[in-house]
């Protein structure tokens, strides 16, 4: 089974190079799929051109990493452990986000909205930051 998703996943990658027309069809967006769950890794900032990345300091010892979880409907959940009040405890919210080329905007229901500029997409990692400088980067 799992040969087969990666095959498939090669022919659709070897197909989808082949019918590209130019490389400026994009103007300049990043063309891999925001859709999975992504752990928070690090935050930081941005001054001056110069990041500054430490390990997140939301992520509670002993837990599972906060994260970021988008969907093909285009519904968003945050998921945060604190232990606070009992070990462990998962507290989501919930909402919609958006992509506009390489932005992306989070609003959660009954909450603030956010838009935040990608960074960096890979398959394996994704960095926003926002427009006082503050990086997030998440990781699968």
């Amino acid at each position: 089974m799992k040969t087969r998703r990666i095959l498939f996943g090669l022919l659709l990658c070897i197909g989808l190079s082949a019918v590209s027309c130019s490389s400026d069809d994009n103007e300049g967006e990043t063309l891999i799929p925001l859709e999975g769950k992504w752990n928070l890794s690090k935050t930081g900032t941005s001054v001056g051109g110069t990041e500054t990345l430490i390990d997140a300091p939301q992520n509670q010892s002993g837990c599972d990493r906060d994260y970021l979880q988008l969907k093909l409907d285009n519904t968003a959940t945050i998921g945060d452990y604190d232990s606070t009040v009992s070990a462990c405890a998962l507290t989501t919210q919930t909402g919609i986000y958006s992509r506009s080329h390489n932005n992306l905007t989070i609003s959660i229901t009954g909450g603030a909205s956010t838009t935040q500029d990608i960074v960096n997409l890979t398959l394996s990692e994704l960095k926003l930051r926002d427009a006082s400088g503050k990086i997030t980067v998440y990781t699968r």
